[in-house]
């Protein structure tokens, strides 16, 4: 029976990068990852086919740049004065959080630096590459209505999500490549990462 929209799906998996083949992220050992199917929480190409397969089947599942984190986006890649990073000790390579425009958590990378600008990529680090995901559904169920209403997992009727201060909290698209027991968490709950 194939999976709908508004049901709780947990998956095991293991994500590797199509061109080289690199083991990206895996919860094999770990807590499954657990969404509302419909509510935007994983990548569009991976939910899209994961409605195909029922609780309890396996399937290799390659997402494409377009529909996973979007293509590799030059114009993402900024020069910002140093000033704006006083008081951090740069290195290239480092993942840096911020605050957008919006309020929510920005995630950049520095690209380089030197004594006067930091190039920093605000382009998701799986932006621009096919992704092969290996993933075992292990449960397939109902949402809750306070679920559906709070659009997470595990979400209470008073709206939060359930986590208490101290707890993990991740934003969308930190819960597709991370796993813990703690994955009620995201827009409208623990903070609005």
């Amino acid at each position: 029976m194939a999976i709908n929209e508004n049901q709780v799906v947990s998956i095991s998996y293991e994500l590797k990068d199509v061109a080289s083949g690199e083991v990206i992220d895996s919860n094999l050992d770990a807590a499954p990852l657990t969404f509302i199917v419909g509510k935007g929480q994983i990548i569009p190409g991976l939910e899209n086919e994961i409605k195909n397969l029922s609780q309890g089947e396996s399937a290799d599942i390659e997402v494409s740049a377009k529909d996973g984190y979007g293509e590799y986006d030059e114009a993402a890649v900024q020069s910002l004065p140093k000033e704006q990073f006083a008081g951090l000790e740069m290195s290239e390579g480092m993942t840096l959080y911020g605050q957008g425009e919006d309020g929510g958590t920005v995630q950049v990378v520095v690209k380089s630096f030197n004594d006067e600008t930091v190039n920093v990529d605000f382009n998701h680090p799986l932006a621009g590459k096919d992704l092969l995901f290996a993933i075992s559904i292990t449960e397939v169920r109902e949402a809750t209505e306070d679920e559906l209403l709070n659009g997470f997992v595990g979400a209470p009727a008073s709206g939060g999500c359930g986590c208490s201060e101290g707890d993990s909290c991740h934003t969308t698209e930190e819960k597709e490549t991370k796993t813990d027991d703690h994955e009620c968490c995201g827009s409208g709950g623990c903070g609005s990462h």
